[in-house]
C-alpha cells in the first residue's frame, strides 16, 4: 500500500533550499494567505459583532456566533485528516475553502442573527478543513530541512492577524460597514486557494483505506452534545432547558472521554491534568475575550476600532508571555510557571469588571486586558511544553491532538456560557454590562479550578528513565 501511494506521489527532481523556491513557491504563498484569511476572520468577528447585533438584533444569540464556529471546526479537523489520507489533500482543501467562502457570503448578506450564526457554523467547518490540510501539506510536501521554517510561517500567519486584525476590522466596520469584514475576504480566499491547489495536486496521495466513521461520529456527537447543552443554558423554559442540558451532557461526555487521555476529567497526574488545565484556561480566557468589544461599545460607548485595541493588546502580551516562558522554563518548575500564568490571567479576567465601571477611564482597557494576555502566554505555552515532554514515545501527535481538541471545546463552551449569561441578564431587565460582569466572576472561578488542577502537573521535565512505559506515565496512556 505504501509503495502504491509513493508511486502516485510525484517527487520533484531537485530538492528546494527555500520554502519560496521552485515547485514550493505557489504552495507556500497559497497556504499562508489562505490561513491568514481564515485567521483574520476568526479574530475580526469579535470586534465587529457588537455593531452586527445592533443592526440585526438577537443579542441573546451573541455567544453562538463564536460557539457555532468552534464546534463545527472541531468536526472539520477530524473529518479532513481522514479524507486527505484517502483522497489526497487537494479535494478536501477545495471543500474547506468552498465551505469557508459560502460562509463568508452568507454572513456578509445575512438578514438576521440566526442566518449569521448558521454562516459562522459553515465557516467553522471550512476552517477546520483548511487548518488540517495546511499542516498535512507541510508533512507531505516539504523536505525535512524546510518543515520548521514552514511551521514558523504558519504560526506567523496567525500572529499577524492577531496584531492588526481587530483594528483593521474596526476601521472597515466604521468606514464601509461590518458586512465587508465578511465579503471583502471572498476574493482573497479564492485567489489564495488557486495558488495552493497546484502544489497540493502534485502531492498526490490517497489510499483505499476505509473511512473512519467511528471517529467522525464521535466528533459529531461531541459537537452536537455540547451545542445541545449550551442551547439548554439559554432556554427560557426551565424544564425544557434542563432536558437539553442533561441530554447534551449524556451525548457529549462519552464522546469526550473516548477522545481524551484516560483520567482527564479527574485531573490525573501528568498529561491528563495538563489537558484539563489547558481546556479550563481556554474556557475562561475566550469566555471573557469574546465579550470585551461588546462591553466597550455597548456599555462604555467606545468605537469598534477602540474596542479592537484591547484585543490587539492581549495578542501582543500573549506573545511576550510566550517568550518569557521560553526564557524562564530552564530555571523554573513547570507547575510554578503554569500556576503563575493562571493567576495573572485571573487578574486580567477580573479586571473586566473594573473596565466597565464609569470611574475607570476606557483608555485603560488595553492595559487591563493585556494582563490576561500575558498570563495566557505564560500558562498556555508551558502547558503545551508539558504535554510534549510527557507524551509516550510515538504518541506525541495523539497527545497534542487531544489538547487542541480540549482547547477548542473549552473556547466554545466558554463563549456559549457567556452568551447564555448575557442573554439572561438582558431578558431579566438588566443590561449587557451586568451580564458581562457576572461572566467575568464566573470565569475567574473557572481559573481557580484550573489552578487546583495544575497542582497535579509535574514540576520538572521527565528524565529518560521516567519517560513512556514507566511509573506514572504508563498508568495514564493516551486515549482509552
Amino acid at each position: 500500500m505504501t509503495e502504491e501511494v509513493a508511486q502516485r506521489t510525484p517527487v520533484p527532481d531537485a530538492t528546494p533550499s527555500s520554502t519560496w523556491e521552485g515547485h514550493l513557491r505557489w504552495l507556500t504563498i497559497g497556504l499562508v494567505i489562505t490561513v491568514v484569511g481564515a485567521a483574520f476572520e476568526a479574530l475580526a468577528v469579535g470586534t465587529v459583532l457588537p455593531v452586527t447585533v445592533r443592526e440585526l438584533g438577537g443579542l441573546h444569540l451573541y455567544g453562538w456566533a463564536f460557539s457555532a464556529y468552534l464546534l463545527t471546526s472541531l468536526v472539520g479537523i477530524t473529518v479532513a485528516g481522514g479524507e486527505a489520507d484517502r483522497l489526497g489533500p487537494a479535494r478536501p482543501f477545495l471543500v474547506g475553502v468552498g465551505l469557508f467562502v459560502v460562509g463568508l457570503l452568507a454572513g456578509g448578506l445575512a438578514p438576521s442573527m440566526p442566518i449569521l450564526i448558521a454562516s459562522r457554523a459553515v465557516q467553522g467547518l471550512g476552517s477546520g478543513f483548511i487548518g488540517s490540510i495546511a499542516y498535512l501539506a507541510i508533512a507531505r510536501g516539504y523536505p525535512p530541512a524546510l518543515k520548521p521554517r514552514m511551521i514558523a510561517l504558519m504560526s506567523s500567519a496567525w500572529v499577524v492577524p492577531g496584531l492588526v486584525g481587530p483594528v483593521v476590522a474596526g476601521v472597515v466596520a466604521d468606514v464601509a460597514g461590518w458586512r465587508w469584514v465578511f465579503l471583502g475576504l471572498v476574493p482573497v480566499m479564492v485567489v489564495a486557494a488557486g495558488m495552493a491547489l497546484r502544489g497540493l495536486v502534485q502531492l498526490g496521495g490517497g489510499s483505499e483505506a476505509a473511512r473512519d466513521w467511528r471517529r467522525i461520529g464521535t466528533a459529531v456527537a461531541l459537537a452536537a452534545g455540547a451545542g445541545l447543552l449550551l442551547s439548554g443554558l439559554q432556554a427560557r423554559r426551565l424544564d425544557l432547558g434542563l432536558l437539553q442540558v442533561i441530554g447534551g451532557g449524556a451525548i457529549a461526555l462519552p464522546a469526550l472521554r473516548s477522545l481524551m487521555p484516560a483520567g482527564t476529567l479527574r485531573a490525573a497526574f501528568g498529561i491528563p491534568a495538563a489537558v484539563l488545565t489547558s481546556g479550563l484556561l481556554n474556557l475562561a480566557f475566550f469566555g471573557s475575550d469574546a465579550f470585551i468589544p461588546l462591553g466597550l461599545t455597548a456599555v462604555r460607548g467606545r468605537s469598534v476600532t477602540e474596542a479592537g485595541l484591547a484585543l490587539t493588546a492581549a495578542t501582543l502580551t500573549w506573545t511576550a508571555g510566550s517568550w518569557l516562558q521560553a526564557r524562564w522554563s530552564p530555571n523554573h518548575g513547570r507547575r510554578q510557571l503554569i500556576s503563575a500564568g493562571l493567576a495573572i490571567t485571573a487578574v486580567g479576567v477580573a479586571s473586566v469588571i473594573a473596565m466597565l465601571l464609569p470611574p475607570v477611564p476606557p483608555l485603560l482597557a488595553p492595559a487591563m486586558w493585556g494582563i490576561a494576555g500575558l498570563g495566557m502566554g505564560i500558562a498556555y505555552s508551558t502547558l503545551s511544553l508539558v504535554v510534549l515532554e510527557n507524551a509516550p514515545g510515538g504518541q506525541e501527535g495523539v497527545a497534542t491532538s487531544a489538547v487542541q481538541l480540549m482547547n477548542m471545546l473549552g473556547s466554545a463552551v466558554g463563549t456559549g456560557i457567556g452568551g447564555a449569561v448575557i442573554a439572561r441578564a438582558t431578558t431579566g431587565g438588566q443590561g449587557p454590562g451586568e451580564g458581562i460582569i457576572q461572566q467575568s466572576i464566573l470565569m475567574t472561578i473557572v481559573l481557580a479550578v484550573a489552578l487546583l488542577a495544575a497542582q497535579r502537573l509535574p514540576s520538572r521535565p521527565p528524565t529518560k528513565s521516567s519517560r513512556p512505559g514507566t511509573s506514572e506515565t504508563a498508568a495514564h496512556p493516551i486515549g482509552t
